[in-house]
């Protein structure tokens, strides 16, 4: 989404062939709602959820419980989120969440264009959050875990048609396919969660 010229809805604007959209949820249905999606061609593929990373070799800390994620970054030197949906709900909402708001203010930094964990694994910030499907792939990075359930912002990715898609006959299995039972072992192999189950 985004008001990038490569962002899908301009993309689909200028007409380019797509027979296939695969982005955030509530932003397909934005384009159902213009007309610009098959009403109905909608799939629901996979959930995002936030996670955190230290470097290779730090102790990994506990983030598991709410006051463990609390601890966390009121003990953290600094602290790196990411530019996208999930750093914004970290920023605005997240810290006020758990009340540390003022306290971490002057140790955390919004990285943009890059992996958070790829600032953690040089070394430049203590610990990282971002979409666990993004942190994991970073090599000097070490995986912690996800944020406790309760304190999550989860994403979920969908996929629909594009009204004037070229083969929209064929599209329609493939994204069958893409939110099938036996997919689901690579899709959480990724650091995605499974979107039929939760």
């Amino acid at each position: 989404m985004g008001k990038s010229p490569e962002a899908i809805p301009n993309r689909l604007e200028r007409g380019e062939p797509a027979d296939v959209v695969i982005m955030v949820g509530y932003a397909l249905d934005e384009l159902i709602k213009e007309g610009k999606v098959v009403p109905g061609s909608r799939v629901e593929l996979a959930d995002l959820r936030i996670g955190a990373v230290v470097r290779d070799g730090a102790p990994k800390p506990d983030i598991g419980s709410v006051d463990g994620l609390k601890q966390t970054l009121l003990h953290a030197k600094s602290i790196a989120y990411s530019h996208s949906a999930s750093g914004v709900y970290i920023e605005r909402e997240l810290f006020k969440r758990l009340g540390i708001e003022d306290q971490v203010k002057v140790k955390v930094k919004m990285i943009p264009k890059i992996p958070v964990a790829s600032v953690v694994a040089n070394g430049d910030y203590e610990v990282g959050f971002q979409q666990v499907s993004e942190l994991r792939p970073v090599k000097g990075a070490a995986f912690v875990g996800k944020i406790p359930e309760s304190m999550q912002s989860v994403t979920r990715f969908a996929a629909g048609i594009p009204v004037g898609a070229q083969h929209p006959i064929e599209a329609k299995p493939w994204l069958d396919y893409l939110a099938s039972p036996e997919v689901q072992p690579v899709v959480t192999s990724t650091g995605l969660d499974s979107a039929t189950t939760h």
